[in-house]
Formats: structure tokens, C-alpha cells, sequence
């Protein structure tokens, strides 16, 4: 039979036009106009070659636009939409014991600053939104603890967490590479015993021994003999680099990192050995509009706390007010940049008080230095439980991690009935007795207090 070549050609048409509109109606549902990476990645990219002539460097890292939503929700101050054209974690061949390229890899780390994940999940920092910062130091197993219950929190997926490494690690780098569930950055602090093993911050072989007299250090000619610490003790290597490494990666993440540099919003700072209740996110949100409410000069939140008795049925949405004591607040710490602003004031202050703690230097600062003291929301009900049996103070012989994962976990499971709370409301104040703490030494030595101010000098 022969076909009509009108009948083809209105076939052709009909075939031309319904992928016209088909077109059409792919662009008005996944167009963006606030954001330069919802055009065609193709598109984008020959408009924009400069981005991507590295492969690890990210549609919208340089210049991040501001994206005012029609709702009622908050300002959005980052947003990178899911784009399958985002990589995701990027291995180097790296031997861990040569520290050449342990260097050469954490420059281009820091360097680079790759977000992974944002190919599933994209990002979204809103003024009430809540970046995590981990302090990682070489506790595998911890770590690993810590990331199955981040798995577990409501709204991670809408989280940027950062893990900050003092320490470089094949183990610790594949534990951070096996999250899947949100976005995720690692920095690496580049000033470290581990990359001087023999040189400060390391011991260097003519250090001063930590109880040797000074007039026989005088004699002998150590390093740094002129400067042991109010109690006469020489610097001990191992105990310093929690305080450098503390400092560090606050000034790294507010003032350092480009999808930070607009953020106005919590950032919560967490260490290995911390594991996370579910609700943690959603009540430290109910909890900053609380503040906002009754407790205006208020500059913190604490999310944890060492209460032995945990009581959730009658206190899972009750906040309690508080100056900042460095044995009560140290844990799950939420503050915004105002509060850095003012600890970064007080560098000097914090970089020469000789306590080689960083959180007994900090209730010093807010002693001494910060105006009006760091006063503070406590939750009653901790949603952060500290892991850490083993560690730089703690040596005990049974130091089994899953143990004690176990018994939170059990703890967790009995009161997720009074997780996310409806309301949270502000119920009694503290009563301890506020006072400058004596500092506890380990902190003399002139090194150390010039590496530390060197990490916030003209920031």
C-alpha cells in the first residue's frame, strides 16, 4: 500500500510537535531562575568553562546566590540543587606513611573544599538550619559509632556535616567515605604532630622533658627552657593539639570555607566519640525559636549534657538556662557566627591562658573577656551521649565501644515515645556558683601559643 506524502509529513509534524511540548514542559518543572546551575549542565557549562576545569570543583562554590523563596520559610542562604553531574568522593593513591603526600593530599582537600552527596541531596542552608562539625582525632571504632546514629537523625539529609581530621587516616577517611545519607565535607588541619613527628607541634628530639627543673633545662640548652607552664612543667606534645586543633577548625569553617561564608545559622560541634538521639536536629530547631523568645541574649545551646539521671518522660522539651560552665556545656555545643566573632576577639586571651584544655580556656574567656558572659539553653534531656571510656583522659583497661553503644542504644529505644517533643519551654535556671577557672597548665610553652594565634591572624 502507498503512503501519501501529506499523510507522512502531518505524522512528522504531529511526532515534532508533542516532543516540542514534551520539551517544554520538562524545562517549567525543573527550571530554576534563581540559581545559575539549574540551567542544562551542558548549557552551563560551556557558558561557565572556568568551573569546571577542575573536575572537584563544584557549580556554585565560588559565588553562591542568595534564594529568596514565595513561602513563608526562611531565607535561604546556599542552595545547590541535586545535579547528577556532581561527583562524589574522589580516593588518591595516598601511603600513610609517607608524609609528602599526606601533605600534598590535605592542601588539595582544604583546597578544594568538595561537598559529597550533593548529587542525591543538593543543599539547603537556611538561617534555621544546623551544620554539624566533627572533631575526628585517630578512634576508628568511635567514629564509626557515631555515623551509624547520624544515620539515624531526622532531617540529616538536609545537614552539611563536616568532619574535621587532625589526623590522616586510610581507616577514618573509609568510615567518612561510606556515608550515603547526606552531604558531607572532610578538612584537615595542616599544622600536626602526625606531619612532624619529630619537630614542634611533635616532640622534637631537644625538647625539654615535662619534669625536668628548669635551672637543669637551662643547663642542658632543651627547647623553649625559658617557658615551662605556671606549675614548672614542660609542654607535653600529645595533650596540646586538642586546643590548636579546636580553634582551628572554627576559624577553618566560618572564615575559610566558601559555602559557610554567608551562613548565619547553628552550628553544632561534636567529636568522635559522641552518639546522637534521633530528634537531635528538630529539637535544637524548636530550641532556637525558644531563644529567640525567652532568651534573647542567650549564645548558645547545649544539646548534651552529663546529668546521670535522664529523665525524657517529664523532661524531653524542658530547656534550662545557664551561664556556660566548661564541665556542664562542653557538649554538643550550638552557636552561631556572632559567637565566634567574639571567642575570635578574645584569640589572644585564649591563646596565652596556660590550660592546655580548650573548653577550661573557654569558660575563662567568658569570664574575662566575652561581654555578658556565654549565657546559654540547656536541654535537659540529652540528645548527645558521650561514648568515650577510652581516650586522652580516660585509660581504663575494659574500653569496649560497643558496649556502651549498646547500653545508649537501650536508653534511646525505651523513651522513643518522648522524642520529639511538641513544645519545649524554658523550666529553671542554673544555680552553680560561676568563677574563673585556675588554669591547669600544659600551655607555657611560647610555640604553642604563637601556633595558635597564628590560626586567626588578620581573619
Amino acid at each position: 500500500m502507498r503512503v501519501r506524502p501529506s499523510r507522512l509529513l502531518r505524522s512528522l509534524f504531529l511526532v515534532v510537535l508533542i516532543l516540542f511540548v514534551m520539551l517544554n514542559m520538562h524545562v517549567l518543572l525543573n527550571f530554576n531562575s534563581h540559581h545559575p546551575a539549574s540551567i542544562d549542565p551542558l548549557l552551563y557549562k560551556l557558558r561557565n568553562p572556568d568551573i569546571f576545569i577542575n573536575p572537584h570543583v563544584q557549580v556554585g562554590h565560588e559565588k553562591l546566590d542568595s534564594f529568596t523563596p514565595q513561602s513563608n520559610e526562611a531565607k535561604l542562604e546556599v542552595f545547590i540543587p541535586p545535579l547528577m553531574y556532581n561527583q562524589t568522593f574522589f580516593k588518591g593513591d595516598v601511603q600513610e606513611n609517607n608524609l609528602t603526600q599526606i601533605k600534598l593530599e590535605i592542601d588539595r582537600v582544604n583546597r578544594e573544599q568538595f561537598i559529597h552527596n550533593l548529587h542525591k541531596f543538593g543543599l539547603k542552608l537556611k538561617t534555621d538550619s544546623v551544620v554539624m562539625v566533627i572533631q575526628v582525632h585517630d578512634r576508628a571504632q568511635y567514629l564509626q559509632i557515631l555515623v551509624d546514629s547520624l544515620r539515624k537523625v531526622k532531617k540529616i539529609e538536609e545537614t552539611l556535616v563536616i568532619f574535621s581530621h587532625d589526623v590522616y587516616s586510610e581507616a577514618l577517611n573509609k568510615i567518612v567515605q561510606s556515608i550515603d545519607f547526606c552531604p558531607v565535607m572532610q578538612i584537615f588541619m595542616p599544622v600536626t604532630a602526625q606531619l612532624h613527628p619529630k619537630e614542634f607541634p611533635g616532640e622534637h628530639p631537644n625538647d625539654c622533658p615535662r619534669n625536668i627543673k628548669k635551672a637543669e633545662a637551662a643547663t642542658k640548652k632543651c627547647n623553649n627552657w625559658e617557658h615551662p607552664d605556671k606549675y614548672g612543667h614542660y609542654r607535653e606534645a600529645k595533650y596540646c593539639q586538642t586546643k590548636h586543633h579546636w580553634l582551628w577548625k572554627l576559624h577553618h569553617v566560618f572564615d575559610e570555607l566558601d559555602v559557610m561564608k554567608n551562613y548565619t545559622g547553628q552550628v553544632l560541634l561534636l567529636e568522635e566519640d559522641y552518639y546522637l538521639a534521633p530528634d537531635i536536629i528538630t529539637t535544637l530547631q524548636m530550641t532556637l525559636n525558644l531563644k529567640k523568645k525567652e532568651c534573647k541574649d542567650c549564645r548558645m545551646i547545649t544539646a548534651g549534657n552529663y546529668d546521670k539521671a535522664q529523665i525524657f518522660s517529664s523532661n524531653a522539651g524542658k530547656m534550662e538556662l545557664a551561664s556556660w560552665i566548661s564541665s556542664r556545656h562542653n557538649m554538643g555545643m550550638t552557636f552561631a557566627r556572632d559567637l565566634w566573632n567574639e571567642i575570635k576577639k578574645c584569640a589572644k586571651e585564649f591563646c596565652n591562658f596556660d590550660d592546655y584544655n580548650w573548653d577550661w580556656t573557654l569558660q575563662h574567656l567568658s569570664m574575662k573577656c566575652i561581654p555578658g558572659q556565654i549565657k546559654l539553653l540547656k536541654m535537659k534531656a540529652t540528645r548527645v551521649f558521650h561514648m568515650g571510656d577510652c581516650g586522652v583522659h580516660h585509660k581504663g583497661k575494659n574500653c569496649n565501644p560497643q558496649v556502651k553503644k549498646a547500653q545508649v542504644e537501650n536508653q534511646i529505644n525505651q523513651n522513643l515515645k518522648h522524642l520529639f517533643p511538641n513544645v519545649v519551654s524554658v523550666n529553671g535556671q542554673s544555680r552553680f556558683k560561676l568563677r574563673d577557672p585556675k588554669p591547669n597548665g600544659g600551655w607555657g610553652d611560647i610555640r604553642d601559643r604563637n601556633l595558635c594565634l597564628s590560626f586567626v591572624d588578620g581573619a
